[in-house]
C-alpha cells in the first residue's frame, strides 16, 4: 500500500490546517436546485449545510445528513485505497486507468474536493493525472470520453471562432493550454484525443500554481489527423481528414489566437505538443505579440538547464564551468533544440561568446554535421563542421556509441522519444566520461519512451552518476547502504511558475530572460549537500513553494525588462518597489486554495 493511504484522523487534521488558511467569501450563483448539483464547480455533494439547502432549493434533493468537507475527503481517500487493493496484480495499464477514472469521476462531480485531494497528495496523484498516465489516457480518450471539458476548435469552424469563443461560460480566463494533437508526448499524432494533455497540464496549474480552476481553459485545435488507425476507428471523435498544412493550417491557428486575445487580452497561452515544424513556427509567429510560450521548447529547456547546472555543482565545480561541459544531446526535435538554444544562451552569458563546440546533436541518422543534405533549419545552428570533429575520429552520421566513446561527454541527454536508445553499450561507455560525476538524463515521456531506466543507468554506467528522467522511476538501491537517487526532470517544476509569474506581473510577452530566470531559480533551489548526494530537483511535495519562487523570479525579470503591466489593483510601479521576499509573498497571495465557499443565489 502506498503512502497516500492516510487515516481519516490525519486527513481531518490536515483539513483543519487548510481551513484555517483562509475564510472564503460568499459566491454568487445564478442556479438553483438540481442545476447546482450538476455543476461540478458549485456542487458540494452532501456537504451543503441546511441553511444553504433552504436558500438554494436543495431540500429533499440530498440525503438529510450533512457531511463535512473533511469527512468527504477522508471517504474519497478510503475509496481510493480500496481500489488500489482490489487492482493488485492486474496489468499496470489497467491499474493506471482505474485510478484515473476514480479521480476523473470526482473531477466531474465536485471540483473543489478534487483539487483539494490533488494538492494534498500531489506526489502520488501527479503521475495519474499527468505524466505518465496522461499518455495512456490520450491513447484511449475516445473510449474514455464521458463529459466534455475545455473547448474544441476545428478546421470546420473557420470564420466562426471569434463568436465561438463567447460560448465558453467563464467570464474571465487566465490560463489557456492549447494543442493540435500532432505530437503527443512520444506517442505521435493522436489527433483530437490529445485534449487530455491540456486538461492534465491545467490540473497541474491549479495544484502547483494555484490558478483558479474557474479561470482555466483547455483547448484542442483539431485540424485533422494523419494517423490511419484513428481515421479508421469508429469511436474516434475528431475530424476524419488529413491534417491541414501550410497557410491553411496557420490561418486556423491565427484565427483562434486572435479570438482568444480579443475576449481575454491578459490570458497566458501555453502551446503544448505541436510537431516540431509548427512548434517553432508558431512560437516565433506569436511570441512578440502575445503573452505565450511553448512548453516543449522552452519549459523543457529550462528544466534541463536547471539539471545541467546542478550536474556542474555535483562535480564540485563553479557554475561558470558549465561553458566547458561536453554535452551530447540525442533528439533533434523541438525539445532537444530548445535545450540546446537555452544552454547556448547560458554559455553566452558566462563567457560573452557564442561558441558551441562542446555541444553534439544526434538524431535517428546519427551525428548532425553541416555537410548533411536537407538539414532542418532549426537544427542547423547546432550542426558540427567536419573540421570540429575530424580530430575526434567522427564524421557525418556517426552513431551514438561512437560519439560517446570518442567525445567522453560530461552529460548524455536524451529527448529522442525512443525507448531504450541508451543501451548497455552506450551506458558502459559513459564510465569513460571526462567527468568525475557524469550525468545521464533520460527525459522522454511516457515511461516506455525513456531512453533508459534508472536501474540500467546505475547498473551499467556506474554508481557515481547523476541520473534524471522525464517520467518517475523509483530510487535504486546500490548496496552498502547507498542509494542511487532518481531525479524527475519534469516540466512541472517550471511551467506553472512561468505561467503564474507572467500572469501576476501582467507581462505583455514572455521573454528569453524571463525563462532563463525561471531555470536559474530552480537550479539554485537545492542546497549544496543535496546536490552532492545527486539530488538535482526538489520533491514534488513542495511544488507550491517551488512555483512561488519561480513565479517571483519571472515577475522580477518582467519588471526589469519593462514588460510588466501589473495585475488587478497592483500596477507595475507597486511591483517594482517590492523586495525579493515581498514578490514571493505576492505570488503566494495570488494562489487559489480549494475551500467550500458559501453560496448565495441571485437571479
Amino acid at each position: 500500500m502506498w503512502k497516500v493511504a492516510r487515516s481519516a484522523a490525519s486527513s481531518l487534521r490536515k483539513s483543519r490546517q487548510w481551513m484555517s488558511t483562509a475564510i472564503p467569501g460568499p459566491c454568487i450563483v445564478h442556479k438553483r436546485g438540481a442545476d447546482i448539483l450538476h455543476d461540478p464547480w458549485f456542487n458540494k455533494d452532501t456537504g451543503f449545510p441546511l441553511t444553504e439547502r433552504d436558500r438554494l432549493g436543495l431540500r429533499g434533493l440530498l440525503p438529510p445528513r450533512v457531511i463535512s468537507f473533511e469527512h468527504q475527503y477522508a471517504r474519497f481517500m478510503e475509496s481510493f485505497v480500496s481500489l488500489e487493493k482490489n487492482t493488485q496484480g492486474q496489468p499496470s495499464n489497467i491499474v493506471s486507468l482505474s485510478k484515473w477514472r476514480i479521480l476523473n469521476r470526482l473531477h466531474d462531480r465536485n471540483e473543489t474536493l478534487y483539487y483539494r485531494v490533488l494538492i494534498d497528495n500531489i506526489k502520488n496523484f501527479a503521475p495519474i493525472i499527468y505524466t505518465p498516465t496522461v499518455g495512456l489516457v490520450c491513447q484511449n480518450y475516445s473510449g474514455l470520453f464521458r463529459r466534455p471539458r475545455g473547448m474544441y476548435f476545428s478546421a470546420k469552424d473557420k470564420g466562426e471562432m471569434m463568436s465561438m469563443i463567447y460560448n465558453w461560460p467563464g467570464r474571465q480566463v487566465d490560463m489557456i493550454v492549447l494543442t493540435d494533437g500532432s505530437r503527443i508526448l512520444g506517442l505521435g499524432d493522436l489527433g483530437v484525443q490529445g485534449i487530455g494533455i491540456p486538461i492534465g497540464k491545467l490540473d497541474m496549474y491549479v495544484a502547483a500554481a494555484g490558478i483558479n480552476p474557474q479561470r482555466i481553459l483547455p483547448v484542442m485545435l483539431d485540424v485533422g489527423t494523419n494517423n490511419p488507425k484513428l481515421l479508421e476507428d469508429p469511436l474516434y471523435l475528431g475530424l476524419r481528414q488529413p491534417r491541414l498544412e501550410g497557410d491553411e493550417y496557420l490561418a486556423i491557428v491565427d484565427e483562434f489566437i486572435e479570438a482568444v486575445h480579443a475576449r481575454w487580452p491578459k490570458a497566458v497561452v501555453q502551446f503544448e505538443d505541436f510537431q516540431m515544424k509548427w512548434a517553432f513556427e508558431t512560437l516565433e509567429r506569436y511570441r512578440k505579440r502575445f503573452c505565450m510560450f511553448n512548453d516543449d521548447i522552452q519549459g523543457t529547456a529550462g528544466v534541463a538547464l536547471a539539471g545541467l547546472l546542478g550536474a556542474v555543482r555535483a562535480q564540485g565545480r563553479p557554475l561558470t564551468d558549465f561553458a566547458n561541459q561536453k554535452i551530447v544531446v540525442v533528439g533533434a526535435g523541438s525539445a532537444g533544440l530548445g535545450v540546446l538554444k537555452m544552454a547556448l544562451q547560458a554559455v553566452s552569458r558566462m563567457t560573452e561568446s557564442t561558441a558551441d563546440s562542446h555541444f553534439f546533436l544526434l538524431d535517428k541518422d546519427g551525428l548532425i554535421t553541416k555537410e548533411r543534405k536537407g538539414i532542418d533549419p532549426a537544427a542547423a545552428p547546432f550542426a558540427k563542421s567536419l573540421g570540429e570533429i575530424e580530430g575526434l575520429g567522427l564524421g557525418e552520421g556517426s552513431s551514438l556509441i561512437e560519439v560517446v566513446k570518442k567525445v567522453k561527454p560530461h552529460v548524455l541527454l536524451g529527448l529522442s522519444g525512443v525507448g531504450g536508445v541508451f543501451n548497455e553499450q552506450v551506458l558502459k561507455a559513459m564510465r569513460e566520461s571526462d567527468s568525475t560525476k557524469p550525468a545521464i538524463f533520460a527525459m522522454s515521456n511516457p515511461t516506455a519512451n525513456a531512453e533508459c531506466s534508472a536501474a540500467d543507468a546505475f547498473k551499467y554506467a556506474g554508481e557515481n552518476i547523476v541520473f534524471a528522467s522525464g517520467s518517475p522511476f523509483a530510487n535504486v538501491e546500490l548496496g552498502n547502504g547507498k542509494t542511487g537517487h532518481v531525479n524527475q526532470a519534469n516540466n512541472m517544476y517550471l511551467f506553472p511558475g512561468i505561467g503564474l509569474g507572467s500572469l501576476v506581473s501582467g507581462a505583455r510577452i514572455i521573454t528569453d530572460k524571463m525563462l532563463q530566470a525561471a531555470a536559474e531559480c530552480l537550479a539554485s533551489y537545492m542546497t549544496d549537500e543535496e546536490i552532492q548526494n545527486g539530488v538535482l530537483y526538489p520533491s514534488i511535495d513542495c511544488i507550491r513553494d517551488i512555483t512561488a519562487e519561480v513565479g517571483a523570479a519571472v515577475l522580477r525579470q518582467a519588471i526589469a525588462q519593462d514588460v510588466a503591466e501589473g495585475h488587478g489593483d497592483v500596477g507595475p510601479k507597486e511591483l517594482s518597489h517590492m523586495s525579493e521576499e515581498e514578490t514571493v509573498q505576492y505570488v503566494k497571495n495570488n494562489m487559489w486554495y480549494p475551500i467550500y465557499s458559501p453560496l448565495v443565489h441571485e437571479k
